[in-house]
Formats: structure tokens, C-alpha cells, sequence
């Protein structure tokens, strides 16, 4: 399965995808112009790599914005890693956010409530 390393801008995350190196990672800003032809592909990855994931999956989230289209693909993803832990795999999400960023440890808050996952609230 080929990885996804895609180098952020000033509107879309870094994203890394990558099953042999167990590195999966959304960080930086979140508001592409095109929210679908942005993430359609991760979600795509995702769903294919979910049919034969590792024993465990640890999602690193360390955005420091996002705009509310990129909110319904990050449920999306958030979806699809639930989708895997009910298939017997173990998957944690580990959401990063800056002390004076009340927003983000908020948002990481409300996916915690909206996803029956192992969600880790982490101050960097």
C-alpha cells in the first residue's frame, strides 16, 4: 500500500499516511478551497487500508485551525477509524492543542463525544 506524504500549505494540512512506518498524522491549517478534491484521497486510503490495518493505529491530530467543511471529513476519517476498532482492530486518536487554544481542545472534545474511540486530549 503506497503512503501519502503531502506537504501543507498556507490552506491544507501536512497529511502522512504511511502503514509500513505506522505514521499517521493531519497537522496544520485545515480550510482547502476544495474541501472533497482535498480529502477525498485520504478517505479513500483510509477505507482501503482499514480492510487489512495494523493490529494498532495511533492518529496523530495536530491541527491549529480548521474551517467547518474540513470538521464533516475529519468526522469522516474519525468514522472509518471507528468502523476499524468494531472490526477488532485498536485505534487511538491522539489530538494535540496549545494551551491558549481553548477552540481546539474544545473541537477535540466534541469528536470525543461524537466517536466511540480512545481519544487523548494532549497539550504540546
Amino acid at each position: 500500500m503506497d503512503a501519502i506524504y503531502l506537504e501543507g500549505t498556507d490552506d491544507c494540512p501536512s497529511v502522512i499516511l504511511d502503514k509500513d512506518k505506522n505514521i499517521f498524522k493531519l497537522s496544520g491549517k485545515s480550510l482547502p478551497e476544495n474541501v472533497s478534491a482535498f480529502y477525498d484521497p485520504i478517505i479513500a486510503w483510509l477505507e482501503n487500508y482499514a480492510k487489512d490495518p495494523l493490529k494498532k493505529t495511533t492518529f496523530q491530530i495536530l491541527l491549529d485551525y480548521f474551517n467547518t467543511a474540513s470538521s464533516k471529513l475529519i468526522l469522516d476519517i474519525f468514522m472509518i477509524l471507528e468502523e476499524m476498532q468494531e472490526n477488532g482492530s485498536e485505534v487511538e486518536i491522539n489530538w494535540h492543542y496549545a494551551d491558549y487554544d481553548e477552540d481546539m481542545k474544545e473541537a477535540g472534545i466534541e469528536y470525543s463525544e461524537m466517536v466511540d474511540l480512545k481519544f487523548n486530549l494532549i497539550l504540546k
